[in-house]
């Protein structure tokens, strides 16, 4: 049997009096996340079990895991050195169209893009319903959940499974390049565990859609890094301009379309 002991050094045994699991993570510490990870990550795509209902559990999820008043006091903290993410937590600006809205936008704006993937797809605008934010988290997170379909259009994500990994990690990336640290890892527990399901699933189950999979995540991942503050960005504002003109707009920079429905749909 091979001796694996130098890489196994260090290891210190911890004891306790816990008669259950317990660790210095509070995701760890929880079954429900310990659940949806082991479940998520591992498992195949199939009709018994669709995809988008894999992010709301995990959303509710996080509500009761993460500390946030924590978070909140984290955000206090950055708007008092951050004026343009403190003007926007004061305007607390909140989208109320609907699709029928964005009939009158010219096919190739930012506004008859997103009606067209609304139309043809039976997409509805609210990814989640409505609801009033009690605090600044739970705005950041309205605001995360309006904009969502629209950084699949600015960021160049396909409206499908692999598509998703475009929105998650322009985020993943611009937060890290514009909040502080542990503010921005508070911000992207969700998109890190959330993407990550995506890339497991791909390697273990769909190899051959592999290098598509990975390309969405560096194309995410390159708009994160150049543009502008996505979290503060009102789409809204551009839905009249053409595609390339309203990025300019916004300053969102090094987005690149690729097509991936084709190898998404082998995942079905």
């Amino acid at each position: 049997m091979a001796d694996y002991s130098y890489l196994m050094r260090g290891i210190v045994p911890v004891a306790t009096e816990s008669s259950v699991l317990v660790s210095s993570s509070r995701y760890l510490n929880d079954p429900r996340v310990r659940d949806w990870v082991g479940t998520h990550l591992l498992r195949r795509n199939g009709p018994d079990v669709p995809t988008p209902s894999d992010s709301i559990q995990l959303v509710q999820i996080l509500r009761e895991v993460q500390d946030i008043g924590h978070i909140n006091a984290l955000i206090a903290a950055e708007r008092a050195r951050n004026p343009a993410l403190d003007a926007w937590f004061t305007e607390g600006f909140v989208s109320t169209f609907q699709t029928a809205d964005l009939a009158r936008y010219a096919p190739g704006t930012v506004g008859g893009i997103f009606y067209a993937q609304l139309t043809d797809k039976n997409l509805q605008v609210d990814i989640v319903p409505p609801f009033e934010p009690r605090n600044d988290f739970e705005y950041f997170q309205l605001r995360a959940g309006q904009t969502h379909d629209l950084e699949h259009i600015v960021g160049g994500g396909g409206f499908d499974f692999i598509g998703e990994l475009v929105p998650y990690y322009m985020r993943l990336a611009n937060l890290f390049v514009h909040l502080e640290a542990e503010l921005a890892g508070e911000l992207s527990a969700f998109s890190i565990l959330g993407s990550t399901r995506i890339l497991t699933r791909a390697v273990l189950h769909y190899p051959q859609t592999w290098l598509v999979t990975l390309d969405a995540l560096e194309r995410g991942a390159t708009v994160g890094r150049q543009s502008d503050p996505i979290h503060l960005m009102r789409y809204e504002d551009v839905f009249d301009l053409p595609l390339d003109e309203a990025r300019a707009a916004l300053g969102i920079r090094g987005a690149r379309f690729a097509d991936t429905s084709e190898a998404s749909a082998q995942w079905n």
